[in-house]
């Protein structure tokens, strides 16, 4: 990409007093974080990210898990999140995760792909049929 990520931009003070923030640490340091924001009757995955050494490891997934989770916790049946288009092997990840996506549009001049989740009410259920 020839920008940053938008979220690499973002003023992270702001970020933590406006939306929900979860982090996951390890020593007392920050190695991961997923940022939910909440859009009128939905729920948006603004971000989720995980320190370079950690990669691989299954974090991003489980930081997905959680914002899914904590959506179903607050009532919604639903989770939106975006990548940019030239992300494929974001969008090939989340396809695997059962997100689908339902438009392209460029914002902020990144070239979005947003996609969705429906969520089942039982987790368990859902795990299950990935399996």
């Amino acid at each position: 990409m020839e920008r940053l990520p938008g979220p690499m931009l973002d003023d992270y003070g702001q970020v933590i007093r406006q939306h929900q923030v979860f982090v996951a640490e390890q020593e007392s340091k920050v190695i991961g974080v997923v940022v939910l924001i909440l859009k009128g009757r939905g729920i948006l995955l603004d971000n989720v990210a995980v320190h370079p050494a950690q990669q691989g490891k299954g974090l991003g997934g489980r930081l997905i898990a959680l914002a899914e989770a904590e959506s179903r916790r607050q009532g919604f049946t639903e989770l939106d999140l975006y990548t940019h288009e030239r992300m494929i092997e974001n969008i090939a990840m989340y396809k695997k995760l059962g997100y689908f996506e339902t438009e392209r549009r460029t914002e902020r001049g990144y070239q979005r792909v947003y996609m969705r989740k429906v969520l089942s009410a039982d987790h368990n259920q859902e795990s299950q049929g990935r399996a």
